[in-house]
This record gives C-alpha cells, structure tokens and sequence, in this order.
C-alpha cells in the first residue's frame, strides 16, 4: 500500500510531500486506529467523509474486507487516485464519489473523518446519514480522528461521545497529541 501511495503521490499530490517519508506512521496507521476500538463486523457500511487521498477509508478497507467503504471527497484527482489503490489493491468493498459529503444521500452505519473541519460542523453536516439502530459492538455514529484539546469543541455538540488518546495505543510521538472521538445517541 505505501509503495502505491508514494508513485500515485510522484504524480497528483494527495499527501503533503513533507509527509510522504512519514506515510507509514502519519496515515495508514492513524486510520488504523479506529480498529483499535471496533471490530466492524460483516454487512457494516461506512462513509469516509472528506477522505483525502484514502485515509482512513482504504486502511479500514484492507482490515475489513466484508465492509463496505464509500469514500467521499469533493476534489476530483484525489477520488482518481483512490480509485487506482482500490483497484490495484483488489478492494471490491470500495466506492468513491466525487461529491460534498454533506450532500450524498443514503445512510451508514458509522461515518468516519480525519482533520476534515472543526468537529462541531463536521458532525452537524454529516449527522443526518447515520442509521439509528446498528449491529456492531459500537453503537453507531461519528468516528472522528482529531489532535489537540476536543473538550472546547466537545461541549458544542449534543451527543453522546467517548474520547480515546491514541497515544494509549501507538507509542510513536506522533500519537502523543491525537485522539479518537466517537460520538452517538444524537439529540
């Protein structure tokens, strides 16, 4: 997978070139974070909002390949590159569109996100495509990846949440900072 990222990478920049030697750590395993809490299970469906170059779609997808994956991004070389990983890699559990994820229709049972915006307006434009009941462990919902203080932002949103410090997971020093957020039960 890091091979195809950095020569896709080489061509249309969809990770920052300061970060290319650091995509192991920074990317594939940031998205695998989420696994640290769930195990999806078979029949799951999930939209990655604003998925940038994959992530955390694509790493989501190769761990649980009886999950479907739809990966959602506004900019169009980006979904083009996604495209080449997924079918290079043989994932035939992802999808892609090239559309504002606040307007995609349908439902999912957990929608995921990186970075994409302050987590307050994340989740009121994403929070609408959550099913209500799940099957999985997790109850479903928003599984955010983030870094720095969440607390300010937490306060603004009416939901249910868990925080996880990824730093308890990964002993890498990018991790010391970066968190986890699940957030369900909206009211």
């Amino acid at each position: 997978m890091e091979r195809l990222y950095l020569d896709w990478n080489a061509m249309i920049n969809v990770v920052s070139r300061k970060d290319t030697g650091q995509l192991s750590t920074h990317h594939i395993l940031h998205s695998l974070a989420i696994a640290k809490i769930i195990s999806f299970k078979p029949g799951t469906k999930i939209m990655d909002a604003g998925t940038g170059g994959g992530f955390p779609g694509i790493p989501l997808a190769v761990m649980f390949p009886e999950v479907h994956f739809t990966l959602v991004d506004s900019i169009g070389k980006k979904i083009k590159v996604i495209d080449a990983v997924a079918t290079e890699m043989k994932l035939d559990n992802v999808s892609t569109l090239n559309a504002r994820f606040e307007t995609v229709k349908g439902s999912f049972d957990f929608i995921t996100g990186r970075a994409v915006s302050r987590l307050p307006v994340f989740f009121e434009m994403v929070r609408p495509r959550v099913k209500t009941a799940g099957f999985n462990d997790l109850s479903n919902g928003i599984l955010y990846l983030t870094g720095g203080d969440v607390e300010p932002d937490m306060a603004q949103i009416r939901a249910q949440s868990a925080i996880w410090s990824l730093a308890g997971f990964f002993t890498e020093d990018y991790f010391t900072t970066k968190k986890l957020v699940h957030l369900h039960n909206f009211s």
